[in-house]
């Protein structure tokens, strides 16, 4: 089961509130803002700020 692309769209980062993207292979949502990847399992996304990962680079 794919991710619903409406609700992608309005998804926004639970820490700075800023604009999300989705990784092509949807692993992770990514805050370039915030340089934090919040993985998706299962197809569930898990926006725990203490459990998001920091972004390489």
């Amino acid at each position: 089961m794919a991710l619903n692309r409406e609700l992608i769209d309005i998804l926004a980062c639970p820490k700075c509130k800023g604009a999300l993207t989705l990784r092509p292979d949807e692993s992770a949502f990514e805050c370039a803002a915030c340089k934090l990847a919040y993985p998706v399992v299962d197809d569930i996304p898990n926006f725990i700020i203490e459990e998001a990962q920091p972004l390489g680079g």
